[in-house]
């Protein structure tokens, strides 16, 4: 299975449809624009102003498909269209005024031409113009991105670009356990940190930044009396982890500067594990960002969070009066999914029965995707204003997936709060979740064809080589109830599970983790997924490794 996007390749025109392109250029295309009218479900149709209901030049009928001639814009049924290119010297090109596609009169066909799909989005489509200094839209700035995107996965994947690369062989087959894997001490209900850090120290690219020195404590002066830095205290728990030794380690100092980050949530209570991986990345960002720039051609920042875990939504919200489309872009670090509602039997992809819950009844994450990017009516309280219609209408909003990131975080929303009945609840529903996973079907490119009915136009920004299907690695699971409840990772390296509890680390197989609630799930693009598993074996190991000896009471 490919990788990547499926290639859209353009149709060669045929000779009629080349001839007038050569002759009028788009202006034919451009005229048409101010006749066509889109409906909320994506469907265009051209609209003359002089009538209400088209008619046939030559017969006067009306029913059946009816043409409009790009030059003369007279009306002509199916049996007509050639007449009227017979009687008419270049008159060879027509639009189908129902479904406005294009019609060779000559050869009795319709034909396909991008640069006239690409006119039909535009009048439908609020692009993001360049400001008034001649900056870039968020279009032209992704094809940027995009050629940048590979220098940056090098970066942070390739291993041997590492100073110090050690071979860990000898000290792995005196182990049952990979390299890198490591208990973590709780410290008094923080199993949601742990969980967290679990999932960070073996996500493959943010893993490959810190081993390979890409932020140095020594170097980093951003170390204060009153404030600590928090990269440099992850880079602690990177060489504490990786240095070899299997004794639990205890992320004091960790935690303590997370404390200073997050002062509303220091505290010996249990925290929410999606609410503390936002903050640890919000840290990160914090401190990086200020010392590195950032990228000039499209503004994104360059700290390690971002590289990583960073992606771009995409929003439109259509019009239901007439059908205009309004776009918007908003960048994420993780996507948060309502649990679906269709009731699957509890069987796993082998087709053998999983642990049901109370309800017998269990979701699918593709289900949880398909319903993020599902048109949603908005209610009456939240009509948006209609740059088209000059008023507030009723509108529908459809989200989808712009960019994908280095690694996919997901969020499944256990936990309900209503204000209005004063109570909170957890979901118990069980969640089915592929190891493999293709996130084709949600990318905006992908949404908005299927929503104007697959038009080939270029879509801006868009390369072929864009990887789509992730492989899974992580899961933060919870198990009781809101009030009282515990956090459990499950890491999946070369392909075998293992179980992260607090201090306690035990191999597992695949079922169990099926069997659990999962709550959040990491995804790293399949390439580096698979990148990492190879180097495994061979990991670089900082030289600063001989400065976290145990002390008593923490390690």
């Amino acid at each position: 299975m490919s990788t990547g996007n499926p290639s859209y390749t353009n149709p060669k025109p045929c000779k009629h449809l080349a001839d007038y392109k050569l002759r009028h250029g788009l202006s034919g295309y451009r005229s048409l624009q101010k006749l066509l009218k889109t409906t909320p479900n994506g469907r265009t149709s051209v609209e003359k102003l002089d009538t209400k209901i088209p008619r046939c030049n030559s017969c006067n009928g009306f029913q059946g498909r009816l043409y409009f001639c790009l030059i003369c814009s007279s009306v002509s049924c199916s049996d007509h269209t050639l007449l009227h290119s017979q009687s008419e010297n270049g008159h060879d090109v027509a639009v189908d005024i129902e479904r406005a596609e294009l019609y060779c009169c000559v050869c009795c066909d319709q034909v396909y031409d991008p640069d006239f799909d690409k006119a039909v989005m535009s009048k439908h489509f609020m692009g993001s113009p360049r400001n008034k200094n001649g900056d870039e839209s968020i279009g032209e700035r992704l094809v940027k991105r995009r050629r940048l995107g590979s220098s940056v996965v090098e970066e942070l994947v390739d291993l041997r670009k590492s100073k110090q690369l050690v071979s860990m062989r000898d000290r792995r087959a005196k182990s049952c356990y990979p390299f890198g894997l490591r208990g973590l001490t709780n410290l008094g209900s923080t199993c949601f940190m742990n969980s967290v850090l679990q999932a960070l120290l073996h996500a493959p690219p943010f893993r490959n930044y810190f081993l390979s020195e890409g932020h140095n404590r020594e170097a980093c002066r951003k170390r204060s009396v009153n404030r600590l830095c928090l990269p440099c205290d992850i880079d602690d728990i990177f060489s504490a982890v990786f240095s070899g030794d299997r004794a639990p380690y205890s992320p004091a100092q960790f935690l303590y500067s997370w404390w200073q980050h997050s002062s509303n949530l220091a505290s010996y209570q249990q925290q929410d594990a999606h609410e503390f991986f936002i903050s640890v990345l919000d840290g990160i960002h914090e401190k990086e960002s200020k010392s590195s720039n950032r990228n000039r051609d499209n503004g994104d920042c360059l700290c390690i969070a971002h590289k990583v875990f960073s992606g771009l939504l995409r929003s439109d919200v259509t019009c239901m009066t007439c059908g205009f489309t309004s776009t918007t872009y908003d960048p994420c670090v993780d996507i948060s999914l309502d649990l679906d509602t269709n009731n699957l039997s509890p069987k796993n992809t082998a087709n053998k029965p999983i642990k049901p819950n109370e309800n017998s009844s269990m979701s699918t994450l593709l289900g949880c995707l398909d319903l993020f990017t599902r048109q949603e009516k908005l209610g009456s309280d939240q009509k948006l204003y209609c740059r088209n219609c000059q008023e507030r209408r009723d509108s529908v909003k459809q989200m989808s997936i712009r960019r994908l990131p280095l690694v996919l975080c997901l969020h499944i929303k256990r936990f309900e709060h209503s204000p209005v009945r004063r109570m909170s609840r957890k979901i118990d529903r069980y969640l089915h979740f592929p190891f493999s996973l293709d996130m084709t079907p949600y990318l905006s490119s992908s949404i908005v064809r299927n929503r104007f009915g697959n038009r080939i136009f270029a879509f801006e920004g868009e390369e072929s080589d864009i990887s789509t299907e992730f492989e899974i690695f992580a899961v933060v699971t919870h198990a009781g109830t809101l009030e009282s409840g515990h956090y459990v990772t499950y890491l999946r390296l070369s392909n075998q599970w293992y179980k992260c509890d607090d201090a306690w680390i035990t191999e597992v197989d695949e079922g169990m983790v099926r069997a659990s609630q999962c709550y959040v799930m990491f995804y790293v693009q399949k390439t580096l997924y698979h990148k990492a598993n190879e180097d495994l074996s061979c990991l670089p190991i900082s030289p600063r490794r001989d400065t976290f000896l145990p002390i008593a009471g923490c390690c």
